[in-house]
């Protein structure tokens, strides 16, 4: 159970934590995730990724409509973003940006197995890992952090249901909810700071000395009328203060470095009767029948009307 989870966990947790497993895997939290959110999406449809990834960026979903019981379709999701911009890394250095998504599907979907994928859809899916949120909690699919300039789209492969095996899934329509992230987050799940954002001042006064600590970052001293006061600023952000300049409490003293973001999305599918689509057919097949005798009964009045006149 341990090793299943721990897994799952810690890549879901990069897109809380704002790190990636290509960059510091370190410092990726995936603990904190398992205590802190039983489900990603909160009561008030806010899904938990975005405590830590505080930009708002578009993402976008494109499900079939409707979709047969236990069959296999695709969910195409978008994260979109400039795949030139480079990101503040872990270590102060630029780098790409990861993107990575979480899919809350109605309950009784899931990933289709390997054997039920159709082989253009395996091309689509280009060697992308697929992970329930939970071992009870199959029907929530995350996948990253991958690099977004080959995974700026990503095909997911969905099995439907089959309301005949599963007695609590029906024949209805159902929400599907999507959240994407592309770069870091700004807050780590304990509440600390990243370096992929802006530093303020937690004070006013003047500043009276800035110390270059190399791969460490900065330390910005202000001058109050009481006590001098040390910020630390992580290597990242680039300071735009200099020594004399009098700041106020929250005015900020760097950039803000951030070029991604996080956005949410949902759309709707049909999980169709195959009785109704039958059904519909039917109704078809006889309408057409009817417009056929009609268009062949109104020839021969036409033909009755012709001999008369004729006569």
């Amino acid at each position: 159970m341990k090793k299943y989870i721990f897994p799952i966990l810690y890549s879901f947790l990069v897109c809380f934590s704002g790190e990636s497993i290509f960059n510091s895997p370190a410092q990726a939290y995936p603990v904190y995730a398992q205590q802190g959110y039983e489900n990603p999406r909160e009561k008030t449809g806010r899904i938990v990724c975005a405590n830590c990834h505080l930009a708002q960026k578009p993402v976008d979903i494109e499900v079939p409509q409707s979709v047969l019981p236990n069959s296999v379709f695709e969910a195409l999701v978008e994260i979109p973003y400039d795949k030139e911009v480079k990101q503040v890394l872990g270590n102060g250095k630029k780098g790409g940006l990861n993107v990575g998504a979480v899919l809350i599907l109605p309950e009784g979907f899931e990933i289709a197995p390997p054997d039920r994928i159709p082989e253009e859809m395996k091309t689509k899916i280009n060697n992308l890992y697929f992970q329930p949120y939970s071992e009870s909690q199959k029907n929530i699919i995350i996948v990253g952090p991958v690099p977004g300039k080959k995974y700026s789209e990503m095909t997911f492969p969905i099995l439907s249901p089959d309301p005949s095996k599963t007695k609590e899934v029906s024949y209805l329509t159902y929400p599907i909810y999507l959240g994407g992230n592309r770069g870091r987050g700004q807050i780590y799940p304990n509440g600390k700071k990243s370096n992929n954002t802006v530093y303020n001042a937690s004070v006013s006064g003047k500043i009276s000395d800035i110390r270059t600590l190399g791969k460490e970052g900065f330390e910005v001293v202000i001058e109050t009328s009481e006590q001098n006061v040390t910020e630390s600023i992580p290597a990242g952000p680039e300071l735009i203060v200099s020594i004399g300049q009098i700041v106020k409490a929250d005015q900020p003293l760097t950039n803000n470095p951030n070029v991604g973001g996080f956005g949410q999305a949902e759309t709707e599918i049909v999980l169709q009767s195959p009785l109704r689509v039958q059904g519909l057919l039917l109704f078809f097949f006889f309408i057409l029948i009817a417009q056929v005798f009609l268009v062949l009964k109104k020839k021969q009045f036409e033909k009755v009307q012709l001999a008369e006149m004729n006569f």
